[in-house]
């Protein structure tokens, strides 16, 4: 049933180009709508069962002999960002609709972005490691294709490169840690490994398997030093944006520490990391939101302060921080993701992002305004009953009060923890109120307006009005989602179920007293903003970690460049001189390294004179060709090298290798006297001594390490030789007597195929370059 669930966004994608035709009159969107929709509901009807601590799971075979089976399996957490992947998703593509434009690449756009969905749920419901990978992976091309569709746009395509890059080199990473867990834990699938957790802490891989999986799950969901990434990326679409910036891709490094928390929580190192980089994330991107001028960028911005609030609260490990993260998790979604659609609707009926040119905008989209007020102040967490973002941050402050750090550095760093969370808080405040009151409030500039301003059509707005629904809803009666997504979700990060009830009103507390400092002074800074603003001229400044990408990435790309050249000189012999010593540096250290080599005379079959006589004229034909100065001469000499080869395998019992051999040489001599032919004579060489010297010695040493790699081959026996599985299975499987033939056609008729396919594309070039040479057209 889960394979269903996951493979339904991928077998949608490949059938959506047969439904939507360009001109047509309906929207492509309307033919995709039915997917996450549909998978929505197949999804809730799931709660039931987790709701008594069940799970859902479903395994079939892919590469049995590695043990990788696509196995799934749905717990609370995986539910969660199911829900999320699915819900958000349909709302997502009903906003689509109305935002993208027929004339769009409305096909390309929405089998991207089914991808992408397929991905994620991949990703989350996932047990084994590699399958995990795998998805990971793809969720990070489907975000490059989403990122950039507007591939004209230099930004939208800088935008996409740079996020491929970023969270690939992370997935590379995260792949090395899966690598040593599933060998520290003796398996691949990811609930025996979190049930080994004991060997894996105590194993001395413990250290680079954390380090490995963190830098995976912080390049994903944006985390300091990682976070540059994220805004450049909002050159996508804002539909791209409101899904997989705010609910989804984001949110995946989240899944993958929360899921792997068992193993690692509770260690000091996985405290400080995860908490550290956490509590910076939120309070840089908290800091430099309020900088942004572009309405996505400020929204790029808070959605690293608040995932980086998330991450530091799955730092702590203690329960109350763990249901905070999850409920964080959820809320973000529901605001973050309304106020993406606000921005793209602003967008879409001014002409402009532009929040300097912005303002007064309520008197002409009441509707999106009041949505906008309603998402913001959530985020910012005012202290009120309607607005769910105050009850998870409020949660957050109270989890920074209880941590169980209790000695060494960890406990130093535990009774900064508070501050920081308020100070990363106070920012937050800053920037939910300049966007929503330098958007919507003060005296509209229409003047500098690309359009008129009105109100958006009721279609845009249903999915951020149904967003902020929740906002409200959750926010007046949280215990609606407590026991039927919150607490299973919690049970799968902490293993046990604990039920927490949830409400408004704590009495007067530490943590309502930070929420109040944090209003307070938020109210301060952001009616000073003007004055206080021109910090940003000198912070970051030299120190912004896109100056260190720009850095890494231009200087690599220079670097290659100088390398590319030293060899790229056109010279045929220096790049087979470069192979063939690379070829006998390598094998020749390994060889060594391992005491490969090794002579044995045993099961040789006796040397007669006619083989002796045969092998003298091949040695004497291969060694004659260093003299000829004709092409065609060399050709037919070295063809002598071949057909003694064919005859020698005559002489041993071989006939079917005699005849394949002797086609491929007759055949391969032919190929050579046609090609040849067309080339200029040979001239005398004018190779200086040293340059013949070193010719010499390269060919002489890859000869000699031939030859020590065959005497090997048959001397060493490490592993059963597959000849007899041939030798058994060639009729009875292949259907024929020539082993050779059925190993080429059968056995490994892939490669025989793909081997011709080859040679084809390398005829069809050699054909074209004769043809324009024939033009005197040589610039092609």
């Amino acid at each position: 049933m889960l394979h269903f669930y996951i493979f339904a966004p991928f077998f949608a994608a490949l059938l959506i180009g047969l439904f939507a035709k360009k001109g047509s009159r309906i929207h492509t969107g309307w033919f995709v709508l039915p997917v996450p929709a549909v998978l929505f509901i197949l999804f809730c009807s799931k709660l039931p069962v987790l709701a008594e601590g069940k799970i859902v799971q479903s395994v079939a075979n892919w590469i049995p002999s590695l043990d990788i089976q696509l196995s799934f399996y749905l717990d609370g957490l995986s539910m969660l960002f199911s829900l999320l992947i699915t819900g958000i998703g349909s709302l997502v593509v009903l906003y689509s609709i109305y935002y993208l434009s027929k004339k769009e690449q409305l096909v390309h756009f929405y089998v991207y972005l089914l991808l992408f969905m397929g991905s994620m749920l991949g990703v989350v419901l996932s047990d084994n490691v590699f399958v995990l990978y795998t998805f990971w992976e793809f969720t990070s091309i489907s975000s490059f294709l989403l990122i950039g569709f507007w591939f004209y746009r230099e930004r939208s395509t800088y935008g996409a490169q740079k996020s491929m890059l970023v969270t690939v080199f992370g997935g590379l990473a995260m792949l090395g840690a899966l690598i040593l867990l599933s060998i520290t834990a003796e398996t691949n699938s990811i609930r025996e490994i979190i049930a080994n957790r004991t060997d894996i802490i105590e194993s001395d891989l413990f250290i680079p398997i954390l380090i490995l999986l963190l830098i995976g799950a912080f390049t994903k969901s944006a985390q300091f030093p990682f976070h540059s990434w994220l805004p450049d990326a909002m050159e996508a679409p804002t539909p791209v944006s409101a899904y997989l910036h705010s609910a989804t891709m984001v949110k995946a490094g989240i899944y993958l520490v929360a899921r792997f928390s068992l193993i690692f929580s509770g260690t000091d190192i996985f405290f400080i990391i995860v908490t550290g980089a956490g509590l910076i994330t939120l309070c840089i991107g908290s800091f430099l939101a309020s900088r942004q001028t572009d309405l996505k960028g400020i929204l790029a911005y808070s959605t690293i302060s608040q995932l980086g609030m998330i991450m530091s609260m799955l730092g702590f490990g203690t329960g109350v921080a763990t249901l905070a993260a999850i409920f964080h998790i959820f809320n973000h979604a529901t605001f973050k993701g309304s106020l993406f659609m606000i921005a793209g609707i602003v967008d879409h009926e001014t002409g402009t992002r532009d929040i300097r040119r912005l303002g007064g905008l309520y008197t002409f989209m009441p509707i999106s305004a009041t949505l906008a007020f309603f998402g913001a102040f959530s985020m910012a967490g005012i202290p009120l009953p309607i607005f769910n973002g105050f009850l998870s941050k409020e949660m957050f402050f109270d989890a920074s009060l209880k941590l169980e750090q209790t000695s060494g550095f960890a406990a130093t760093f535990a009774q900064w923890v508070p501050f920081l969370a308020v100070a990363g808080s106070i920012f937050t405040f800053v920037y939910s109120m300049y966007l929503v009151f330098g958007t919507f409030t003060g005296k509209a500039k229409l003047d500098q307006l690309e359009k008129k301003p009105h109100e958006a059509p009721i279609g845009m707005l249903i999915s951020p009005i149904v967003l902020i629904g929740l906002v409200v809803l959750i926010g007046l009666l949280p215990n609606l989602i407590n026991e039927p997504i919150l607490a299973p979700a919690v049970a799968s990060v902490r293993g046990d179920l604990a039920l927490i009830h949830l409400k408004f009103w704590h009495g007067l507390n530490t943590p309502l007293y930070m929420s109040l400092i944090v209003v307070i002074l938020g109210i301060l800074l952001s009616l000073t903003l003007k004055k206080w603003q021109p910090v940003y001229n000198r912070v970051p400044g030299k120190f912004s970690t896109d100056r260190v990408y720009q850095g890494l990435v231009n200087g690599l790309l220079t670097f290659s460049k100088i390398l590319t050249k030293s060899y790229m000189t056109g010279s045929l012999r220096l790049y087979t001189s470069i192979i063939l010593v690379f070829l006998v540096i390598s094998t020749s250290a390994f060889i060594y390294m391992t005491d490969g080599f090794k002579i044995s005379f045993d099961n040789l079959a006796p040397v007669t004179w006619p083989e002796v006589l045969i092998g003298s004229v091949m040695a004497v034909a291969a060694i004659a060709t260093i003299w000829m100065n004709q092409r065609i001469a060399a050709i037919i000499v070295i063809g002598v090298v071949g057909y003694g080869l064919s005859l020698l395998f005559v002489f041993f019992r071989a006939p079917d290798l005699a005849l394949t051999q002797l086609i491929v040489e007759t055949i391969t001599v032919a190929l050579f006297l046609l090609c040849f032919a067309h080339l200029p004579k040979l001239k005398k060489s004018d190779k200086k001594s040293f340059e013949k010297l070193l010719d010499f010695v390269i060919a002489a040493s890859t000869g000699a390490l031939l030859t020590i790699v065959a005497i090997s081959s048959h001397s060493s026996q490490y592993f059963d030789s597959i000849a007899k599985y041939f030798v058994d299975n060639s009729y009875k499987l292949g259907g024929g007597d020539n082993i050779v033939n059925v190993i080429l056609v059968d056995f490994r008729g892939l490669d025989t195929l793909f081997e011709i396919a080859v040679l084809g594309l390398a005829a069809l070039g050699i054909f074209a370059m004769i043809k324009y040479r024939d033009k005197g057209d040589m610039n092609h």
